[in-house]
């Protein structure tokens, strides 16, 4: 886990974390935007396997949304487009239209992101000068506390699943509030289990712990131990069966085999989602 700093990308990190590791074999979980700050998790070598579980999980973060402006990113990163004067709010105000958002809505992507539209990103359009309608997307919003409300600019934090965007919830609830708003600050607090507590700064990836790959299966997933037939199975991609309910991650004699999952068509049986080689060892 890498505690990304301000001014670079996702990708800037991982490009980062090659050079220190010496392998092309690096991804990441989770993307930050380039102002935002904390947990990025870095996965390399067999556990970029794991990355689709690593991005599914819920995300933490404290933000500082700003009134009264809006950008086009909107964050502070983007251009001005409109401002006003913000209306006086208090905490309590803020807090019940914050709570308005609990749970799963529609969420409108910022202008400016990595979704793709017709195959092209939308900050590539946003760079060329095009105008394209964002996509709605199904997210949720976990939880959500308002620390303070400081003039135009609301200190929170907030837990939120795969998708969310905190910049289009920072506009979203300066709308509710009657007025405009951008997100002036960002830091990721937690991946799932991944904590802040455990990152380590970006200059010291190359002497950094690298968490064995059981250990970080098991915290996305349940783990099941099995026998070394069973793992024979498994690895020529035959049905399981016999294993509790559920997507599992199955060990055999310590060591990773496979991500496994339910066959909707079989009751009973488990196919192999994703099959692993070997395991990271403690550096």
């Amino acid at each position: 886990m890498v505690d990304k700093p301000a001014g670079m990308t996702s990708h800037d990190v991982v490009a980062r974390a090659r050079r220190a590791l010496r392998t092309r074999t690096v991804g990441h979980a989770g993307t930050l935007d380039p102002a935002a700050t904390g947990v990025l998790v870095v996965a390399v070598g067999e556990a970029t396997k794991l990355v689709p579980w690593l991005t599914a999980a819920d995300k933490t973060y404290t933000a500082t949304i700003r009134l009264g402006v809006a950008t086009d990113s909107l964050d502070a990163d983007g251009a001005i487009v409109a401002s006003e004067t913000p209306p006086a709010l208090d905490r309590e105000t803020v807090r019940r239209a914050a709570d308005a958002f609990l749970g799963p809505h529609r969420q409108q992507a910022p202008a400016v992101s990595a979704i793709k539209v017709d195959g092209v990103r939308l900050h590539a359009r946003a760079r060329r000068g095009e105008v394209v309608e964002p996509p709605f997307r199904d997210v949720e919003l976990i939880s959500v506390a308002i620390e303070s409300v400081e003039g135009p600019d609301i200190h929170l934090s907030l837990r939120c699943g795969k998708g969310f965007y905190v910049r289009s919830f920072a506009r979203d609830l300066a709308a509710s509030l009657g007025t405009l708003g951008h997100l002036t600050a960002l830091r990721r607090t937690a991946s799932g289990r991944f904590e802040l507590s455990d990152a380590c700064r970006l200059d010291e990836v190359a002497r950094a712990r690298l968490l064995p790959l059981v250990e970080a299966t098991a915290r996305v997933l349940p783990t099941v131990a099995i026998e070394e037939s069973q793992a024979t199975d498994a690895r020529c991609g035959r049905r399981l069966r016999g294993l509790p309910e559920g997507e599992l991650a199955i060990l055999e004699s310590g060591r990773l085999v496979a991500i496994v999952r339910p066959d909707p068509a079989e009751p009973g049986v488990h196919r192999v989602a994703r099959g692993f080689v070997e395991d990271l060892t403690d550096r």
